[in-house]
């Protein structure tokens, strides 16, 4: 059996530099009918448990250590036995929500991560967090971004650890050169393409955001 995307949204806060917005977030199950890993475990272990089915969770991925991507980690890995992947850059950010509990494993630039026969390269996407990272499925025709690229630009940057340079050369060099059709996941909101992005990254980029 092909492996297929499955969505889920959950519901929390985020938290930094001392504030706390209220959020949705994507939650990216992939996998076939019995196994499967999660992209990002955003604050409902339980939710995203009942949504695997009892499907064999093979790793917990991280797309960077901001609060909201990661609050429900720990929780879900205690319950199946998955390991929790992270890029060792987003090592500080990680600590600010799970200073007790270190990730079981490294994110690296080129990495294969493979579940029910399909392969996903870890790109190594710095700007919104040092340790950023989107998942690429070729076979799914499809790159999950997290909060690097969203529908109508870039994540955010304005806050600590993160920098605007940086993830506009992440987003033109890693992920605008991906296939036009490429469907864009994201950590919060609405699915996109890459070739609809590339055009709203040059327009945002002029306007001198």
């Amino acid at each position: 059996m092909t492996a297929r995307v499955d969505h889920l949204v959950t519901s929390g806060t985020f938290s930094l530099d001392g504030g706390t917005w209220d959020v949705d977030n994507n939650v990216w199950i992939v996998g076939d009918d019995t196994e499967a890993i999660v992209v990002d475990a955003a604050h409902d272990a339980d939710a995203i448990l009942a949504a695997l089915g009892g499907r064999t969770l093979r790793a917990i991925v991280c797309t960077h250590a901001h609060n909201d991507h990661i609050d429900a980690a720990p929780a879900l890995a205690a319950a199946t036995g998955a390991p929790v992947l992270l890029h060792p850059d987003d090592l500080p950010l990680w600590k600010q929500t799970h200073p007790d509990r270190a990730p079981d494993g490294e994110l690296a630039d080129g990495q294969t991560i493979t579940v029910a026969g399909t392969a996903l390269t870890v790109l190594h996407t710095p700007g919104h967090a040092p340790g950023a990272v989107c998942l690429h499925a070729p076979e799914l025709g499809t790159v999950f971004t997290g909060d690097t690229l969203f529908q109508g630009g870039p994540g955010a940057t304005g806050r600590s650890f993160s920098h605007f340079p940086t993830i506009v050369e992440s987003i033109r060099e890693r992920l605008l050169t991906l296939p036009p059709e490429t469907v864009v996941r994201t950590g919060h909101g609405d699915s996109t393409t890459v070739g609809d992005e590339a055009l709203h990254v040059q327009e945002w980029l002029d306007r001198g955001h």
